[in-house]
């Protein structure tokens, strides 16, 4: 097939095709004078800039670089990030190629290379970052940008599974979706420590303070998303944890709320905060978080207290008008709705929120270029080209699903046994101002009907003819699977695809998932998912520098018409009124079978008693969630209409400030706090932070060594004694052990967590300011207390690991102070460190008062700082 010649990408396009998309070539030692390359210019943790350039010349590890501006900088190839892919052809024919590769036959092979290199070609489709990054790169990372785990069991080792489970996803590039309705309240009792519990809550802070171990690992940072269903004890704490700086600040919240509370909250009824009976023999075997199926056992519930649902909705709405955040999921909807309610219920979202998952569920994202469809001629869409595009385009994503490496057995049998696909959109914006349709008027509503109907009509058939050839996914039973709410919408609307799905069969249970594509947006140069344009000039906060962006489409309007102003089809984000962006997300909710990345921009005056009316509005038009975001409310802003100082205006990361709840998902053009790629909307849960679209980790997992060499350091800690071995890998530390405590011990417990992220994160990428970073980011973490003065001052276990890796790499001018002072340096063999390991004494967490002060007294665990006694 014919194949059209792209346009040469430039600017902040180029910028991030190099960064996230293109193959990589890791070892940078092989630069030479002529590659184009990315350098380094600003080398700021937080505030970084990067920019694209010609090496013209090199003096061993030195280079000179021409930037795109003229100028010429200096820099070590340490600094530089250097493709193997120089032009979006050759990622279109290794994505082409990768996932025609898993057809059955060489024919077969042949025939899709070609079709999938159509569709691709001119960014037709723009596939996710995941795919776009990984296809072919790498054995390590994941082509899926969504995963929900199951909810932790509810105990220390549940938890710390589940932390490790979390970490092994984010650090190949997924996000990941947790609810900790399956961890016990606050101050419930914990028999096996004669205690009471911290709450889930507290434990959500753990699963933050991982991720944001994570988002410095790499070019893509840990994403994660937090929720907790509308009946746990400890909800009223989870909407408003974040108004206490530092308990949870790496994670987007949002609460799942049921039809029940929605009744409760309109009819101003009570509404009881249960929990399972903890005493219940079968708790620790039977309790996953489900209360349905805890209820249908029979098992007892035990009513903490009694509450009006008007007060916790409040909370909700105050809290969300104050930051965005928490966002809402109607969860007990969404499964009403969901093709898999008859088998597996959805329990949680991705970390942007548009895509509701079960237990150990995956999904894999792409989105049709809709700006790429405009038939001038006719001014309408094109509407046999774009039909044809879905449908190759249903099957490259099916394809993906047989091509990404598994890490996890049980992602592997779920998304084999479901295949769930997520085909969504871009350049929906570009579209409408193209056909003279103003965003969120009364026609733009019709026009969406029209055009949304139509591609999930084609991309339903097409599942169904794959099916036909291929088969459909395990659990397909075709009467069960056309009682969702969805597809009752469908049949009635297109019988068509009903009588095709009774006859073929369906190849994936899912397949539209509207995602917000902030980053892939912004690189092919059009209006990123559903959103309206932020605006039509802005700048860009990024770990790739501070940028000021034009939209093309308003600009050459304004150069076509210099002295008039854009007509009233040039609709922004803040031009529309906040019910407009409800109506746009209902509308495209009725033809997404998952959910949408959307956002209700509101102006700064917005009040609660708005919120509330807007909130409730989403519900009674079948949004599956809602996320506002008002002018002004949050400190952090990725994109603005006025250029200030980077340090006020900036995240780290379009796609890396975890700000408001994710779930929701703002685009590319984003305003405050939302992550440039953030998700939500239709299933609006929270707003903001994950770079959806896709940038990816691009630098490989260092796969360890049978043999391994290092140094143990002995540091007494608030806790105790602790010994931190560091090992390295090719000259640079690459995995940390911590022993702080007795085996089973709390502390134990945190502190080996505490070790695998470390040893996660060093070696994970090939930055050379790795350690450098972990350091900063553990150096002086407080706690309870403080062992040693001055530069033997040991604040926390996690400021004796970064006083460990100064030493050990010295990487700080004092170093030498360390070894000689108090802290003593152990060089031991494994065997030694074992045998001098197992005599260390240290204290635990009192559950009491939850100081580290807990220590043996003649047989009985006892606290210095409460008198709290286990055996009294």
């Amino acid at each position: 097939m014919k194949t059209t010649e792209s346009k040469k990408l430039s600017g902040l396009s180029e910028k991030i095709f190099l960064d996230r998309y293109a193959m990589k070539n890791a070892d940078t030692s092989l630069t030479e004078v002529g590659d184009t390359v990315l350098v380094l210019t600003k080398d700021d943790p937080k505030f970084p800039a990067k920019e694209v350039g010609e090496v013209i010349s090199r003096d061993g590890g030195q280079v000179k670089v021409k930037l795109r501006s003229g100028d010429t900088v200096e820099s070590s190839v340490e600094k530089l990030t250097l493709t193997l892919e120089k032009t979006p052809e050759q990622l279109w024919d290794r994505l082409a190629g990768a996932m025609a590769s898993v057809e059955a036959t060489p024919e077969k092979k042949q025939e899709w290379t070609e079709k999938f290199r159509y569709i691709l070609d001119d960014w037709k489709l723009v596939p996710g970052g995941r795919i776009a990054a990984g296809a072919d790169a790498s054995e390590e990372l994941t082509l899926f940008n969504c995963y929900v785990i199951p909810s932790p069991h509810d105990s220390r080792g549940g938890i710390m599974s589940s932390l490790s489970e979390m970490t092994e996803i984010m650090a190949r590039g997924g996000g990941v979706g947790i609810n900790l309705s399956s961890l016990r309240p606050r101050r419930a009792v914990v028999k096996g420590v004669n205690g009471s519990s911290s709450g889930a809550v507290s434990w959500g802070g753990l699963f933050s303070y991982t991720t944001g171990l994570i988002e410095q690992g790499g070019s893509r940072r840990g994403a994660l998303m937090l929720m907790m269903n509308d009946w746990h004890p400890d909800v009223t704490d989870f909407i408003t944890v974040k108004q206490t700086m530092g308990q949870i600040t790496n994670a987007n919240l949002s609460v799942c709320v049921s039809n029940g509370f929605m009744k409760a909250v309109k009819e101003d009824l009570d509404w009881e905060l249960v929990y399972p009976d903890t005493t219940d023999a079968d708790y620790d075997q039977l309790w996953d978080g489900d209360l349905d199926k805890w209820k249908k056992l029979g098992k007892k519930i035990n009513v903490y207290r009694t509450v009006k649902a008007r007060d916790i909705w409040h909370t909700i709405i105050e809290s969300a008008w104050k930051s965005a955040e928490p966002g809402v999921v109607f969860m007990e909807y969404y499964n009403q709705m969901s093709n898999s309610w008859y088998f597996n219920p959805i329990i949680c979202t991705n970390p942007c929120g548009e895509q509701g998952l079960p237990a150990w569920g995956v999904c894999n994202l792409s989105a049709v270029n809709l700006s790429k469809f405009y038939d001038e001629e006719k001014h309408d869409v094109a509407w046999e080209e774009l039909g044809k595009v879905v449908r190759y385009s249903t099957r490259f994503l099916d394809n993906v699903i047989d091509k990404t490496p598994y890490h996890f057995e049980e992602n592997r049998v779920n998304q084999q046994s479901e295949r769930r696909v997520g085909l969504g959109t871009m350049g929906l914006a570009e579209l409408m101002i193209k056909l003279h349709i103003r965003y969120g008027s009364p026609e733009s509503l019709v026009f969406l009907d029209k055009i949304y109907g139509f591609m999930a009509k084609e991309a339903y058939l097409a599942s169904a003819d794959i099916a036909a050839e291929k088969g459909s996914f395990t659990k397909f039973e075709a009467d069960k699977y056309l009682q969702s709410g969805f597809m009752k919408t469908m049949t009635r609307e297109y019988p068509e695809v009903g009588a095709a799905i009774q006859k073929k069969g369906m190849r994936n249970v899912t397949v539209i998932t509207q995602a917000p594509t902030g980053s892939t947006g912004t690189m092919v140069g059009t209006s990123t998912g559903i959103e309206p344009y932020f605006a039509f000039e802005y700048y860009r906060q990024s770990r790739l520098g501070f940028d000021k962006q034009y939209v093309p489409i308003a600009q050459e309007w304004k150069d076509a018409n210099p002295d008039a102003e854009l007509p009233e089809y040039f609709a922004t984000s803040m031009d529309l009124s906040a019910e407009d962006h409800i109506r746009v997300q209902a509308a495209i909710q009725k033809w997404v079978d998952s959910s949408i990345s959307k956002t209700a921009n509101c102006p700064a005056d917005f009040t609660v008693e708005e919120t509330k009316r807007l909130y409730e509005l989403a519900f009674d038009l079948g949004c599956k969630g809602v996320t506002i975001y008002r002018d002004g409310s949050r400190d952090v802003q990725v994109l603005s209409t006025e250029k200030k100082d980077e340090k006020q205006n900036g995240a780290s990361d379009a796609e890396s400030q975890s700000t408001p709840a994710e779930a929701s998902g703002k685009s590319a053009a984003e305003p405050a706090g939302m992550r440039a790629d953030g998700h939500g909307g239709a299933l609006a849960v929270s707003s903001a932070a994950y770079p959806q679209g896709g940038q990816v980790l691009d630098k490989q997992y260092k796969r360890r060594p049978q043999i391994l060499r290092g140094a143990t350091y002995k540091f007494n800690t608030p806790f105790g004694m602790a010994y931190i071995t560091i090992n390295d890998m090719n000259g640079s530390p690459s995995e940390v052990f911590l022993n702080v405590g007795k085996a089973g011990s709390d502390v134990f417990a945190m502190s080996e967590a505490l070790g695998r992220v470390c040893s996660l994160f060093l070696r994970y990428g090939d930055h050379g300011n790795k350690v450098q970073l972990l350091t900063k980011h553990l150096k002086g973490i407080g706690g309870s207390g403080a062992i040693g003065f001055g530069a033997n001052r040991v604040e926390s276990i996690a400021d004796a690991v970064a006083k460990a890796l100064e030493m050990h790499g010295d990487f700080s001018d004092d170093a030498d102070d360390y070894v000689t002072a108090t802290q003593e340096v152990v060089m031991e063999t494994t065997a030694q460190y074992a045998v001098s390991r197992s005599s260390a004494t240290s204290l635990d967490l009192c559950p009491s008062c939850g100081s580290a002060s807990l220590i043996n007294v003649e047989g009985c665990k006892t606290c210095t700082n409460c008198g709290y006694g286990k055996c009294s």
